[in-house]
């Protein structure tokens, strides 16, 4: 199964500076869980440096990912473009 969703990272936004990107990652992980019900969440090189991109303290205002879940229940995480 395949799906491409756009995150909304505006939530992240209100944290302290500080935490934002790694708190933004957190948060794209458990947005997945919910939505494609799997608990094995890997997140691709490419999805972390989008996030990063601009430091810890701005991040993105939302992120598009293309999510694909496996056989065995696993779902693994690109950016999609």
């Amino acid at each position: 199964m395949e799906r491409v969703y756009v995150i909304p990272l505006r939530d992240v936004k209100k944290v302290p500076r500080t935490i934002r990107s790694p708190r933004a990652v957190r948060y794209i992980k458990t947005f997945l869980e919910k939505h494609m019900k799997s608990d094995d969440i890997k997140l691709d090189a490419s999805v972390n440096e989008k996030v990063w991109e601009r430091g810890i303290q701005k991040i993105p205002s939302r992120i598009k990912v293309k999510a694909t879940k496996e056989e065995d229940g696993s779902v693994s995480v690109t950016l999609a473009e």
